[in-house]
This record gives C-alpha cells, sequence and structure tokens, in this order.
C-alpha cells in the first residue's frame, strides 16, 4: 500500500505537459539582472561595481549574515550597473546588471561531465563549501542550505529525507533531474548526509513517476544507507511536514520544524546543486525550470542561468501565445502571478506556467455557505474560512490565535472553495502582518 499524509489534501489535474522533455540548454541571453535577495534571510551586500568586468562563478555579492547566501554570476561580461529593479514580490530591490560577453567560467570549477561519487570533503568543509557557493533550498523557500545542515544545540537528526515530490501541477524539473542526474542526486544525498552525520536517507517520490523510483532504485542496487519510497499522489505531499508525516509517521509539531522530530528534508535538486558545489566547485549560478502551458508550442524543462529575464523561456519555448492570460512564476498552486516578462528568474524559480486567458480570469465570489470543504482539504488542520474573516476584519491577534502562521500556503482551500472565495489571499496577508507583529514584538 503506498504511503501518503492523512490530514486533508486535494487531487488537482496534474498537466504534467514535459513529463517527457528531456532537459535543454537555452542560450545566453544578452543581458542578465541578478537579484541580492534569492533567498529566505539578510539581503546579500554588493562587492562589485559598475564597469566591472566579472567571469562566471564569480563571487558579485556576499551574504549578510548567517541565514543568508551568497550571490554569483551566471555569465562573463561587463557590471553595465548596480540599480533597483521590481521582482516577483512586487517591490523594488537591489540588482546587478550584466551585459554578457561570451561565457569565461571561473577556472577553478570542474566543467569535465566526470561523475565523482567518492567523498573527500569533512562536515565543516561540505557545511562551508555550501556556504561559500550559495546554495539554497530549490523546492521553492529558498532557505540557505548550510544553515539546514548545522544541527542546533540540543537536537539531533537520525533521518534525512530527499524531497522527489514535485506534487504542483505543471511542474517536471524535479522529475527530469532524477531521471538524467540520478547518480548525481545519489552522490549529493550522501554527502549531505555526511555533513548532518546520519547514516540514513529516504527518497520520497510520488507514484506519478514511475520511471523515476525505478530508475534510482537501480542506481542504488540494493543499498542500505538509501531507500527509495513510493508516495500515494496527493497535493501538497511536497510540503515539508505533509512528506514527514507521510514517509514516516512523524508529526512535526505546530510552530516547529523538522529537526525537532529528528528530521532534515531537502530537495532533489538541492541535492544535486550540493553535489556540483562538493565534487566540482561549481557556484548556484543555473538551474533546470520547467516552461509549460497547454498553449506553447515547446513547452520543456529548460537549464536556465540565474537572471535571465522570463521572456528567453518563453522564446525558447515557442513564444508567447496569443491567448495569453497570465504568466505564473512556480506552479498554478503555489506561484505569482507577475506583471512582465523582463523579470529575471532566480535560484528559487521551479518553473514558468503561461495560462490562456479563458484558465486567467477570476471567478466572482460570494458569501460563504459554511460547507466547511475547507477544513476538510488543509493539510495543516486550520480553518481557512476563519483566518479569511479574521484577516479581511484586521483582527490579527486573534488570527495569530488561531494558529494562522502555520498555513503552508498550498491553496488547496481557494482550489475547493464553491464559493470561490480567495480565502489563501486574505490568509497570506494575515500571516504576513502576523509574523511582523511577532518581529517588531521579540525587538522589542
Amino acid at each position: 500500500m503506498l504511503k501518503t499524509f492523512r490530514r486533508g489534501g486535494i487531487h488537482p489535474p496534474e498537466n504534467k505537459l514535459t513529463a517527457g522533455c528531456k532537459i535543454e540548454r537555452i542560450p545566453l541571453p544578452e543581458n542578465v539582472i541578478i537579484p541580492v535577495t534569492q533567498h529566505i534571510g539578510a539581503p546579500a551586500t554588493v562587492t562589485v561595481s559598475k564597469g566591472d568586468k566579472v567571469l562566471t562563478g564569480q563571487l558579485l555579492a556576499k551574504s549578510g549574515g548567517f541565514v543568508s547566501a551568497n550571490i554569483h554570476s551566471s555569465v562573463s561580461g561587463t557590471v553595465s550597473k548596480i540599480d533597483n529593479f521590481t521582482d516577483i514580490s512586487g517591490y523594488k530591490q537591489t540588482c546587478i546588471f550584466i551585459d554578457v560577453n561570451g561565457d569565461d567560467w571561473m577556472s577553478d570549477i570542474d566543467r569535465s561531465p566526470e561523475l565523482i561519487t567518492e567523498i573527500n570533503h569533512s562536515p565543516e568543509e561540505i557545511i562551508q563549501k555550501c556556504q561559500e557557493v550559495g546554495i539554497v533550498g530549490l523546492g521553492g523557500a529558498t532557505f540557505p542550505t548550510h544553515v539546514k545542515l548545522k544541527i542546533p544545540t540540543g537536537k539531533k537528526c537520525n533521518l534525512l529525507i530527499i524531497n522527489g515530490v514535485e506534487c504542483e501541477p505543471y511542474l517536471t524539473a524535479d522529475h527530469r533531474l532524477m531521471l538524467e542526474k540520478g547518480e548525481e542526486i545519489i552522490t549529493g544525498t550522501r554527502i549531505i548526509m555526511k555533513a548532518l552525520g546520519v547514516n540514513k536517507a529516504i527518497i520520497g517520490i510520488e507514484n506519478n513517476k514511475p520511471d523515476a523510483i525505478t530508475h534510482l532504485e537501480k542506481l542504488l542496487n540494493g543499498s542500505n544507507d538509501i531507500a527509495v519510497q513510493a508516495l500515494k499522489v496527493k497535493y501538497p505531499q511536497g510540503g515539508e511536514k505533509q512528506l514527514i508525516k507521510a514517509v514516516t509517521g512523524r508529526e512535526v509539531p505546530s510552530g516547529g520544524l523538522p529537526i525537532d522530530v529528528g528530521i532534515v528534508v531537502h530537495n532533489a535538486g538541492t541535492a544535486f546543486a550540493v553535489y556540483e558545489a562538493i565534487q566540482k566547485n561549481k557556484p548556484l549560478f543555473e538551474r533546470v525550470i520547467t516552461v509549460t502551458g497547454k498553449s506553447l508550442s515547446k513547452p520543456g524543462n529548460y537549464l536556465v542561468r540565474i537572471g535571465t529575464p522570463v521572456s528567453k523561456l518563453i522564446e525558447a519555448a515557442g513564444g508567447l501565445p496569443d491567448d495569453t492570460g497570465k504568466i505564473i512564476f512556480g506552479g498554478p498552486m503555489m506561484g505569482k502571478a507577475i506583471p512582465n516578462t523582463q523579470i529575471p528568474v532566480v535560484k528559487g524559480t521551479s518553473g514558468i506556467v503561461v495560462f490562456p486567458l479563458s484558465e486567467s480570469e477570476r471567478i466572482n465570489y460570494g458569501p460563504c455557505i459554511r460547507c466547511s470543504k475547507c477544513v476538510s482539504v488543509c493539510p495543516m488542520g486550520l480553518e481557512p474560512y476563519l483566518l479569511m474573516a479574521l484577516s479581511e476584519k484586521n483582527l490579527f491577534e486573534k488570527a495569530a490565535n488561531e494558529k494562522i502562521t502555520d498555513c503552508i500556503e498550498c491553496g488547496s482551500c481557494s482550489y475547493i472553495c464553491p464559493a470561490h472565495r480567495p480565502l489563501l489571499d486574505y490568509i497570506r496577508l494575515g500571516k504576513s502582518t502576523v509574523m511582523r507583529m511577532n518581529r517588531e514584538k521579540s525587538m522589542k
């Protein structure tokens, strides 16, 4: 019997249109826009100036604290300016603009395709290297990887889970990585295990990727340190807490972290990035991104340099269809619509989904009919209808008491609501407000 988490969840249409599309490298753009904040935590501090010549892989901005990440150049060329630019958040932030001139890499990066499985770095060296090359969680959360590798005092990790679920509809980047870079992901997993000091890892993969499950099991060949766990298809199984519950039965407490139950979770793409960092000395300046949509002529999975404008990805996928109504950064459940195609891809960009106008228009919403469907599908056991009402009326203290910060923003409530109420929109507003209030209280 396939495992899954028990509380809540939905089954939206999968629309994995690009599951059979091999990873392709798109041509370099004429220029890139590289934000200095591509991670959870403090912005990085710019270390280059206008007019500087840079190489691919060169440090552009140094981490601004422990919870922060270094930023590296994804191209070689000239820094044309350092200026503010509106990113996916809708706010302006500091970005480094580079005019591309060739593709000359830093000399200490190993560009050979040779697979290196022997791990010669110590746990401390692994953590330090992950910090130096700017690795963050590539599943979308973008939490600095070196922070997750340092187990807090008083805590103990006894299991690593690699998240190969990719439950968001349309997205297939991790699926293709597992098929095409499986050996590297397995080695990256063992590197992370060494850093954490654990001897057991489980790779969780939903059963709609049977080829990936079979491929990794074949590569592991009965290894006793890493196992592949097939999972029943259910959204949002890619959430850390849901994946932990599905794989182990352990439940992360409200307000807690996976390490509170002895587990650390890393994305499959992150494991690949760790492999490249440790075995190839390669900074995180490119990643695989799914570019998809029902009207695109050439949807696919593309290896893309960080800072590349979205317009170049859509161009590689056949151009913007005439019936386009919305372009989503990420997947349709948790992604955000972008206002234009000049916004650059960043470390956390897992997909670009182009929706036709017929699927993009919001339906006028009605009053809550007290059907409780949003409650039944919430994987965190919350009451979304109540959290929306409290946020709508600015009752944020009460929202905090109702554990609004436990919301993982999966969108299951909005998806299932028969009255089409914008539950997640208001919950996001309330959650961000409560988190800001908590930060202000802690600073007093």
